[in-house]
C-alpha cells in the first residue's frame, strides 16, 4: 500500500540579492494514514519551510526548484496551484503557530467556519452550522452556540487555537501539518491540546506532520520523528528509539539540553555554535563546525543511510551507544 504522503528529494530555495538560500535541501520523507510525524530541528533548519512547501505556501523571492510531493498518488508540484486549490482546507489543513494567521479578527467565528464547511462541500447554512458546533465540541470547547456568536479577540490564546485547529479538522483532511500550534500556550493548555490532536487522528485515521523545536513535546506526541538541520534530514526513526538512543551528534545535543529533574541544579548542556547561514553553508557535513566528532572524514557531504532497521542517520561518526537518561515530560 502507497503511504499518503511521500516527499522526495524536494528542494525549495529563496533567490535574494545576497545570494539563493537554500531552505530545502534534499528532503525526503513519508507519512502514512493515522500516524503523527515529528519534523524537529532549530529555528532556521527549513522544518516549516518544508511544511509550506507541501502546501504550496511559499511565497517569492522562494519556490520548489524540484523534487516531487506525491499526495495519495498526485504530484502536487506537477500539478500546480491547481490540484492543490482542491486539496487545501478539505483534504490538506494547516494550523499555524499564530492562530491570528487563520482567524479573520472582524468576522465572528460562525461566519468563518460556515465559510470553511461551504466552501469545498454543498451543504446549506444550517448543516455547515451544525458541522462547525461539532468541531469546537470536538476540541473541548464548551458553550459552542456562544463561542461562535463571538469575535477571535474575545478569546484566550489558547482558545484561539483550539478554534484553529477545529477549522483544520472541520473537512476531517487526511493530512494536518501544524507548524509549532502550541508553542505559545501554557504547558496545561498545551498538554490538553496534544493530547486531543491525538485523539482526533486516532478516531478520524488522519495523518499528522507536527513540527517543532521542543523534543520534550513531541516526544510523547509522534510515532517517528525526522530530525532537520540546514536545510537536510539528518536523523529519521521511531521515536522511543531516537528518543532513548539518538545517533546523529545533533539529536544529541538536542535531548542533551532538554531539563529535567534528574540534573537538578546542573549547568544545561549546549550545542556550541550557530545554526549556518544558509547563504554561506559549510562544505561537507554541514554540523561539522558545531560537532565534537568531527574530523577530516566529515568533509565528503555524508548520505542518509540506515544505521538500525527503520533508524537512518547521516553522520560518519554516529553515537552507537544507548543513552542512560532520557529526559521526561
Amino acid at each position: 500500500m502507497s503511504r499518503l504522503l511521500e516527499v522526495r528529494d524536494l528542494h525549495t530555495h529563496f533567490f535574494t540579492r545576497d545570494g539563493v538560500a537554500r531552505a530545502v535541501d534534499g528532503v525526503s520523507l513519508s507519512v502514512d494514514r493515522g500516524e503523527i510525524l515529528g519534523l524537529v530541528g532549530e529555528s532556521g533548519s527549513g522544518k516549516s519551510v518544508t511544511g509550506f512547501s507541501i502546501l504550496g505556501l511559499v511565497d517569492p523571492p522562494g519556490r520548489v526548484v524540484s523534487g516531487q510531493i506525491l499526495f495519495d498518488g498526485q504530484d502536487l508540484v506537477a500539478g500546480g496551484e491547481g490540484a492543490l486549490r482542491h486539496l487545501r482546507g478539505k483534504r490538506i489543513a494547516m494550523i499555524f503557530q499564530d492562530p491570528m494567521m487563520t482567524l479573520n479578527p472582524v468576522l465572528r467565528i460562525d461566519t468563518q467556519m460556515i465559510e470553511t464547511v461551504r466552501a469545498h462541500v454543498d451543504v446549506s447554512r444550517d448543516e455547515a452550522l451544525r458541522r462547525s458546533r461539532e468541531a469546537l465540541v470536538a476540541v473541548g470547547i464548551s458553550s459552542p452556540d456562544e463561542r461562535l456568536q463571538s469575535y477571535p479577540h474575545q478569546f484566550s490564546g489558547g482558545m484561539r487555537q483550539r478554534v484553529a485547529i477545529a477549522i483544520a479538522m472541520l473537512h476531517k483532511p487526511d493530512l494536518i501539518i501544524a507548524d509549532e500550534p502550541t508553542t505559545a500556550l501554557d504547558v496545561t493548555i498545551q498538554a490538553q491540546i496534544l493530547s486531543e490532536v491525538q485523539t482526533l487522528c486516532a478516531e478520524a485515521g488522519t495523518a499528522l506532520i507536527w513540527i517543532t523545536h521542543d523534543l520534550a513535546v513531541v516526544s510523547g506526541l509522534a510515532d517517528r520523528l525526522a530530525v532537520m538541520y540546514a536545510g537536510r534530514i539528518i536523523e529519521e526513526g521511531p521515536t522511543s528509539r531516537i528518543i532513548a538512543a539518538p545517533m546523529h551528534p545533533y539529536t544529541r545535543g538536542l535531548i542533551e539540553s532538554v531539563p529535567h529533574g534528574k540534573r537538578h541544579g546542573a549547568l544545561l548542556s549546549q550545542i556550541k555554535g550557530m545554526t549556518p547561514s544558509l547563504l554561506k553553508l559549510p562544505s561537507g557535513c554541514k554540523f561539522r563546525p558545531r560537532c565534537p566528532r568531527a574530523d577530516d572524514a566529515c568533509t565528503p557531504e555524508p548520505p542518509l543511510e540506515a544505521a538500525r532497521p527503520g533508524h537512518s542517520v547521516r553522520c560518519v561518526h554516529p553515537h552507537t551507544e544507548s543513552r542512560i537518561e532520557v529526559p521526561t515530560t
